[in-house]
């Protein structure tokens, strides 16, 4: 089975070369958003990884009418348009409702549909519709052999510039589980696929800010066993001081530690391609 490339910007999503989804979780203060995309120009001189800027204009899926929930789409695609035209990078960010897609896909390069959303046909097809690659993340409820089913939709709607992006299934109360099968699965339709090691530790029932509302400890291991398996890109939400971070607090990573979490998955990526048609198909 012959493996798709997507082209975002300059970085070829599918090809040999492993690469990153970064940045802050949510659109905050412009001087925030700047530093990170400043420190993430320079990890990826330094390390040679190709990132893909992405923030959220908004987070429609809050648990609280008190939580931040981003600027909105008009001063969020300003902040996002003034990010790549000093640092250059592709850009990605979340869709809520199909008629927020045209004016986000003015500005960025990927539209990334939520998890609760992905089986949401009239936002898949508004996305679809713009031509941009659509990012579609797979939800928490849906066995990953069926993401075919949002697949479809975007293909049905002439696009086929499509990235899968596995973040862990629901699995009893308020905890969520990471199987390798999904990537497996996910790989089957024929495009990228994307693990998302940050929201994959988040701890559901607990707010964001709360430290108990993630498990960063097992960032390292979630990480390097996906890169093991297979999958074409990783997503890493970073923040310059996560613990004030507006969104996402307990499982963002500390962009002080980024160049050194993604070194030995970028060796271990190496390893992983140099033998993954070592065997046959064994099913």
């Amino acid at each position: 089975m012959s493996q798709k490339i997507v082209h975002v910007g300059d970085i070829e999503c599918g090809s040999d070369e492993l690469f990153l989804i970064s940045g802050p979780c949510v659109i905050e203060d412009e001087k925030i958003m700047m530093t990170v995309a400043e420190q993430l120009r320079e990890i990826q001189e330094r390390v040679g990884i190709k990132i893909i800027y992405k923030s959220s204009f908004q987070k429609d899926n809050r648990s609280s009418l008190n939580y931040y929930n981003g600027p909105g789409l008009d001063k969020g695609m300003k902040i996002l348009a003034k990010v790549k035209e000093q640092f250059g990078f592709p850009l990605l960010t979340d869709v809520h409702y199909p008629d927020q897609c045209a004016a986000a896909a003015d500005v960025v390069d990927v539209l990334q549909i939520p998890a609760y959303l992905c089986m949401q046909t009239m936002l898949v097809v508004a996305a679809a519709k713009t031509g941009k690659v659509v990012n579609v993340k797979h939800g928490q409820f849906l066995a990953p052999e069926n993401m075919k089913h949002p697949v479809k939709k975007i293909e049905d709607s002439g696009n086929d510039q499509i990235i899968l992006t596995e973040r862990g299934f629901t699995f009893g109360y308020n905890d969520l589980v990471v199987d390798p099968r999904a990537f497996y699965h996910m790989a089957r339709t024929n495009y990228p696929v994307v693990f998302d090691v940050t929201h994959a530790i988040r701890k559901y029932g607990i707010p964001s800010a709360d430290a108990k509302g993630g498990a960063r400890e097992y960032l390292p291991v979630l990480a390097r066993a996906g890169v093991a398996a297979g999958v074409d890109g990783l997503f890493v939400e970073t923040h310059t001081c996560p613990s004030e971070a507006l969104c996402d607090a307990a499982s963002q990573l500390d962009i002080r530690f980024l160049e050194e979490f993604m070194k030995p998955l970028i060796e271990l990526h190496a390893v992983e391609v140099k033998y993954r048609n070592a065997l046959p198909e064994l099913a």
